[in-house]
């Protein structure tokens, strides 16, 4: 659904969220400007998710502070709930913690880098031939470079394709079946939640790898369009029942 039919109301998109103060990001403004309500969901804090997606568009589960490895009782709920869009063939996202718990579910490993680094910052995202094939499928180039916060990443579980990698962590991206993808990265993000990530959470930024305010500043201006432009063409091929 294009802006110009915004007006017309369609099936909420799920939003799975770990903190309080969390923002779907510019997603949100996409579902909405799309169409799509936004059926905002905190499992961490008691919400339940829904025993199908029958009547919702599709489903994202977004990043946070937390590992796909913790014991806690929600993440470990939010990971075995995956196979519920898995097992309908139902549109899925999960970003960074999402895609760790999207592949840990799948039997992947999730872990820090060897080395303690970091990928704080923008980072080159370098699609493999399966991810060039998806590039031509929406109709978008991948951007050269996106936007991540974390210290975790994850292999490619069985039965996925791997459609970008990159350097300290090798899978930045993954298709499982025709509707469900995991990013390590995070196309949500706006100006106003990067200026506030690494004002509240200063000191990840001493990690090594990560880069400082001045130089993610400067990765913003330069790379940003093109992360809007693929985003804007991945979510209209990802919300159009693909391969559905």
């Amino acid at each position: 659904m294009r802006r110009e039919d915004a007006a017309a109301i369609g099936k909420p998109v799920l939003i799975v969220l770990h903190q309080e103060a969390s923002t779907p990001g510019r997603l949100g403004r996409l579902f909405l400007e799309r169409g799509h309500p936004l059926d905002i969901r905190r499992p961490r804090f008691g919400e339940a998710l829904p025993d199908t997606l029958r009547d919702h568009a599709g489903a994202v589960i977004f990043g946070g502070p937390m590992s796909a490895n913790d014991p806690d009782d929600f993440v470990r709920t939010e990971i075995d709930w995956i196979d519920v869009p898995l097992r309908e063939g139902a549109p899925f996202l999960g970003l960074c913690l999402g895609a760790q718990m999207l592949a840990k579910g799948l039997g992947a490993t999730v872990r820090p880098h060897p080395e303690g680094r970091a990928e704080i910052g923008y980072y080159p995202l370098l699609p493999t031939e399966a991810g060039t094939a998806f590039a031509a499928e929406i109709g978008q180039p991948w951007p050269s470079h996106v936007y991540h916060w974390h210290r975790e990443g994850f292999t490619c579980p069985a039965g996925a394709t791997t459609l970008a990698t990159g350097d300290d962590f090798p899978t930045q991206a993954i298709r499982v079946g025709p509707a469900a993808f995991g990013f390590q990265f995070h196309p949500e993000v706006t100006h106003a939640m990067m200026c506030r990530w690494t004002v509240r959470a200063a000191e990840r930024l001493k990690l090594p790898g990560a880069q400082d305010r001045v130089r993610q500043a400067e990765g913003r201006l330069m790379h940003d369009p093109s992360v809007m432009r693929w985003l804007d063409a991945f979510l209209d091929h990802w919300l159009g029942d693909p391969g559905r």
